[in-house]
C-alpha cells in the first residue's frame, strides 16, 4: 500500500487552481506569509510520518521553503522529489494572465538544475521532467536524455510527470523509448483513472510511482458541492477527500499518494484517508475531466 507524501504546488506561491485556494492562504500571501505556513505543514507532515516530499521549479519558492526547513537530521529520513521544464514567472502575482512558461529543452534543464541544488541545498532524489506530454520533443533530444542519463549514473533517479488526457500513451512511450527514466509522477483520482493500467506497467517495469492530484483540485472536496461522490462519502459517514485519498493509496502499484494540503486541517483529513473499494463508478471520459480542470481559475 501506498504511502503519503506532501506535495508543495499550492503552498510554494500565491496563485493556484485548487478550488478555494485563495481562502486557505494567508490574507497577505506575502512571501514570509506562505514560508510560515509550508514549513507549519512541512514540520506537521514529519510529526506525523510523512518522508516523502514533492516540489518543483514552477512552484513559486517551493524549493527554497523545503530547503530551509530541511535539516541533516531531517535530511537522510527522508526523499525529496523536484521537477523542471517550467519557469515561475507570476512575480508573486495571483492574478496574472500566465503564471509558468514550458520549456522541456536542454538549455532549461542546465539553467534549473543549478538552481534547484542551490534551492534544496544538495540533489534531490527523484528529478522529474515536468508535464511531459505525448508530443513533447523531450524524448527524441538526444543530447537531454543523454544529460539525464548522466545525472541518473550520478544516483540522482530521472523520470517524468505527465499531465493530460493522453498520458497513458506519453507513459508507455517513456517505457518503450529507451529512455534512463525510472520514475513517474501522474495524476490519478476517482474522476480521473486513464492512466492507471500504463502505471502498473512502469510499476512492474522498476519504475517509482507517484499519484498526483488525488483529490482533483478540491473537486473530490466538500467544495466540490453536491456531486454523486460526496453523496457517496456523506452517505458512508467519511469526508470526501479522505475517501478520494484512500482510492488511489489503495492502487496496487502506486509507492506514494501526494497530500496537497494548504492548511493543516486539509493535511490532517488526507492522512485520515480511508479505503472504501476501486470506486470505479465516478470515473469521466479523460477529455472531460481535463477540459474541467483546464477552466479552473488561478486564485
Amino acid at each position: 500500500m501506498a504511502s503519503i507524501g506532501l506535495g508543495l504546488a499550492a503552498l510554494g506561491r500565491p496563485g493556484y487552481i485548487n478550488l478555494g485556494h485563495d481562502e486557505d492562504l494567508p490574507p497577505r500571501r506575502a512571501v514570509e506569509d506562505l514560508r510560515v505556513r509550508t514549513h507549519e505543514l512541512l514540520e506537521q507532515a514529519w510529526q506525523a510520518g510523512v518522508r516523502y516530499f514533492d516540489a518543483a521549479r514552477s512552484y513559486g519558492l517551493a524549493e527554497q521553503f523545503l530547503g530551509e526547513w530541511i535539516t541533516p537530521e531531517r535530511r537522510t529520513a527522508m526523499t525529496v522529489g523536484s521537477k523542471w521544464g517550467y519557469t515561475y514567472v507570476a512575480d508573486w502575482r495571483h492574478d496574472v494572465e500566465t503564471h509558468e512558461v514550458k520549456d522541456h529543452s536542454l538549455a532549461t534543464f542546465e539553467r534549473q538544475w543549478p538552481e534547484t541544488l542551490q534551492a534544496l541545498g544538495g540533489p534531490p532524489d527523484f528529478y522529474l521532467v515536468h508535464s511531459l506530454t505525448f508530443d513533447s520533443p523531450a524524448l527524441e533530444d538526444k543530447r537531454l536524455l543523454d544529460r539525464l542519463r548522466e545525472l541518473a549514473d550520478s544516483g540522482v533517479r530521472v523520470g517524468l510527470s505527465t499531465s493530460g488526457p493522453r498520458q497513458a500513451e506519453t507513459l508507455r512511450k517513456a517505457l518503450s523509448s529507451g529512455t534512463p527514466f525510472s520514475a513517474v509522477q501522474a495524476t490519478w483520482n476517482v474522476l480521473e483513472t486513464s492512466a492507471g493500467g500504463a502505471l502498473a506497467e512502469a510499476h512492474d517495469a522498476g519504475w517509482f510511482v507517484v499519484v498526483k492530484e488525488a483529490v482533483a483540485n478540491g473537486r473530490l472536496t466538500s467544495r466540490g458541492g453536491e456531486t454523486p461522490f460526496n453523496e457517496f462519502a456523506q452517505q458512508h459517514g467519511v469526508a470526501p477527500d479522505a475517501l478520494a485519498v484512500g482510492a488511489a493509496v489503495a492502487q496496487p502499484w502506486a509507492d506514494v499518494v501526494l497530500s496537497g494540503a494548504t492548511t493543516t486541517a486539509q493535511l490532517t483529513s488526507n492522512l485520515a484517508y480511508r479505503t472504501d473499494g476501486p470506486l470505479t463508478e465516478f470515473a469521466q471520459q479523460p477529455e472531460e475531466y481535463w477540459t474541467e480542470r483546464s477552466s479552473l481559475p488561478w486564485i
